[in-house]
């Protein structure tokens, strides 16, 4: 079977870390983000692999390669123009049409188990599967909409507000069982009291993973040659002509990484405390004078006798001098960003000498 990373997007809100890179080729606990994608693909079965570029395209090519360190064989298409979440598979039709195939976000680590949605998939008999995750804590993901195990419409944010987006979502066995039956309930008690479905989801809503199965009928409702989304611009026609959407509520963990606050803090999660707290990266020189702690150290960095980092993520070629003092922040060379303007959704930083800060607190 065939499946396709999501990876043209531009990670405006992980910049500047994304200044020469798209957001999946940043580093990931030795790895690019996309190379886990790629080898949890691997994994099920999955060896031919296509990925869609558009900012830095470069920076995907040099993280993968032909894909062969990760256990899958790529092909690459380009979007000279951004095509949406639909879009891009229109582009890339006819490497996919033919069978069904997986589309997977290329800025996740998951380790949901794709063959039991799949199951899902094939015994339903819908032209497309969500694989979907209870949000327990209401967090900032747009809301599914189901009834009997199929997807019927999509919502707004959870009620609940929240300060962050997510760190992340660990659902066990036993959470799973206890949503089915909340789930269940919700949906009887909305339909005996004539309710709108939205009523169903009020009790723990459900969010979309990034992951789905798709039949190549779903061909047939994407807008050729144009941006298209999803949720917006296919499933709404593909309802309307009758075809069923299936939902799969999996288990396991599940981060997102579109943030750069969240980047930092799934990364100090998933390397749980190793090393200080430190992720190191290639040909870097810490003294060990200097006092690092809780930080993403990208590659040949220098940090100098006395220096104080706690917290932070520091890019490529980054020298931090003796006694300085960085915490909760972002450091890159200046050079980098000199010429590039801040995307509208970027944090704001200040230029400090050869670097250049972002605060994260802001």
């Amino acid at each position: 079977m065939k499946a396709m990373i999501l990876a043209a997007g531009y990670g405006t809100r992980l910049w500047p870390l994304t200044a020469d890179r798209t957001k999946p080729a940043i580093p990931f606990l030795g790895k690019p983000l996309v190379g886990y994608v790629a080898e949890y693909l691997a994994g099920y079965g999955f060896n031919d692999v296509v990925v869609n570029l558009h900012h830095r395209p470069e920076s995907v090519r040099e993280a993968l390669g032909d894909g062969s360190k990760f256990g899958v064989k790529l092909n690459y298409v380009i979007e000279e123009e951004i095509l949406g979440t639909s879009g891009a598979l229109d582009n890339a039709k006819e490497l996919l049409a033919g069978d069904t195939f997986l589309v997977i976000n290329g800025k996740i680590i998951t380790d949901i188990d794709l063959s039991k949605a799949y199951e899902t998939h094939k015994k339903t008999g819908a032209i497309a599967t969500l694989v979907l995750l209870p949000n327990y804590k209401r967090e900032r993901f747009s809301q599914v909409i189901t009834k009997e195990g199929t997807v019927i419409g999509f919502g707004g944010m959870p009620d609940k507000d929240s300060p962050s987006d997510n760190a992340g979502n660990l659902i066990t066995h036993s959470q799973n069982h206890d949503f089915q039956v909340q789930h269940q309930a919700s949906e009887q008690n909305a339909q005996s009291s004539g309710l709108n479905p939205q009523s169903a989801i009020e009790a723990v809503p459900l969010m979309f993973t990034g992951i789905q199965f798709l039949e190549p009928k779903i061909f047939d409702y994407i807008p050729r040659g144009v941006f298209s989304h999803s949720v917006t611009d296919v499933y709404p026609k593909a309802w309307e002509s009758g075809e069923l959407v299936a939902a799969h509520v999996a288990e396991g963990k599940w981060y997102e990484l579109s943030t750069i606050q969240r980047y930092l803090e799934i990364s100090l999660i998933v390397n749980e405390g190793n090393n200080n707290g430190v992720i190191d990266g290639n040909g870097n020189t810490v003294s060990k004078d200097a006092n690092v702690v809780n930080t993403i150290l990208w590659d040949e960095i220098t940090i100098e006798p006395d220096a104080v980092v706690r917290n932070s993520i520091i890019g490529d070629g980054v020298k931090i001098k003796s006694e300085d003092v960085f915490e909760d922040v972002v450091v890159v060379r200046r050079d980098l960003i000199e010429k590039e303007e801040p995307p509208p959704k970027a944090l704001k930083g200040v230029v400090m000498g050869d670097n250049f800060v972002v605060d994260l607190t802001q």
